[in-house]
């Protein structure tokens, strides 16, 4: 009985991030549950997440992936999901394994294979289209000895209609159930005979996503990718305690400005437009606050930081914070600095020279091998945070 769960100081003593399917079943265990929530039990092996790890073991399943079909037709979905479309390959998978292949023949050498180079077993959902795969997959396939279940359009009216618990269906959180319920849709066959205008009136774009749903329509083409007209960059972190101070609030907002700057210097981009948002720990009697500033466009850190800290001062009330987080938008290709009347040129280019500078250095030797005193007092947290990856233990990393 195996549960993965991740001890940051911001969990509040421990967050469920997985368990194992008898930790699930027996305990009742489930993901996001505190540790203190989690019953006692000898048989339950408590262990820290390894996202490290996770991530280079993704890429060796990924790479076996790529053996059954092209890049374009392969894309990643999260750490443990990713969808193939074998559409394109079909013809040159017959000649390889035999006119009698079929997509659970398919599905079946798919994970002998992994299991075979990496011990790990697959768990495979088989679709007319890229839902329906993931409908199969988490609604069947995880319930099945073998492991792998197929669905077709014909096969929804028997599978998916009859499921009436509808945050069990992808896509559908508990809150989007709510508003369902109060339509009189308590099913997903409710969902599918629904007036779809009357659920595009009530729920927007949104509607007619779920009413497709429910019919297991989906058109996307997976080698077709999406390409976002407008894009941001953007970290933020729940901090390990309450902060109080201004300064310790600044020190925390400074560290993950830079970071954001780092981020736009790798990418080669500047951007235009900064944001700040602060959560607040008592949200209903001192709510938090959100706002946004146009700025030159620049990915200098003391450029980005000070503009942040305009923001900071202008808004914030003596709340007592929990979360901050940093965006940029108004992104474009960095063609050099614009220059600033107020500013000299020397000075400006020394700034920019400094910040490359710390890049290289901590690209090469890692995060904390170069920072500024206040992040080791005033609340700072990035070098506590150095070794995390996306908010949890990296682990160690493994060849």
């Amino acid at each position: 009985m195996l549960v993965v769960i991740s001890q940051a100081e911001n969990t509040n003593g421990g967050l469920v991030l997985a368990s194992s399917p008898r930790a699930k079943q027996e305990l009742g265990i489930t993901n996001v549950m505190r540790k203190r929530d989690i019953p006692e039990d000898s048989r339950l092996i408590m262990v820290e997440p390894r996202m490290n790890h996770y991530i280079a073991m993704n890429k060796k399943v990924n790479d076996i992936f790529k053996e059954f079909v092209a890049e374009e037709d392969h894309q990643l979905y999260s750490i443990d999901e990713s969808l193939l479309d074998i559409t394109p390959s079909w013809s040159y998978l017959k000649s390889v394994y035999g006119n009698d292949l079929t997509m659970p023949k398919l599905a079946r050498i798919i994970q002998l294979e992994v299991k075979h180079k990496l011990g790990i077993y697959l768990t495979v959902g088989i679709g007319d289209n890229p839902v329906m795969a993931k409908l199969a997959l988490d609604l069947e396939a995880k319930h099945n000895h073998s492991l792998i279940s197929q669905w077709d359009y014909d096969s929804i009216p028997q599978k998916l209609w009859p499921i009436t618990n509808l945050s069990d269906v992808w896509s559908i959180g508990q809150r989007t159930a709510k508003s369902l319920n109060k339509l009189g849709i308590y099913s997903m066959h409710d969902l599918a005979f629904y007036n779809p205008y009357k659920l595009q009136e009530k729920l927007g774009i949104r509607g007619t996503e779920l009413y497709a749903l429910a019919w297991g329509v989906d058109r996307s083409i997976i080698a077709n990718k999406y390409q976002p007209k407008a894009t941001n960059l953007s970290n933020s972190q729940v901090l390990p305690r309450d902060y109080a101070r201004t300064q310790e609030i600044k020190n925390v907002i400074r560290e993950i400005g830079e970071q954001v700057a780092s981020r736009l210097r790798h990418k080669n981009q500047t951007c235009g437009v900064v944001s700040l948002s602060i959560g607040s720990a008592l949200c209903e009697q001192m709510p938090g606050f959100s706002a946004q500033m146009k700025i030159d466009s620049t990915n200098q850190s003391h450029k980005i930081v000070q503009a942040l800290e305009i923001i900071f001062d202008q808004h914030y009330d003596q709340q007592i914070i929990r979360h901050i987080g940093v965006s940029v938008g108004k992104l474009s290709t960095d063609f050099g600095s614009q220059l600033d009347l107020f500013v000299p040129v020397e000075q400006d280019m020394k700034q920019q020279q400094v910040d490359t500078t710390i890049d290289q250095i901590r690209h090469k030797f890692g995060l904390t091998a170069i920072v500024k005193s206040s992040s080791k007092i005033d609340g700072g947290t990035m070098i506590e945070r150095a070794g995390l990856v996306g908010g949890h233990n990296g682990g160690n990393a493994y060849g």
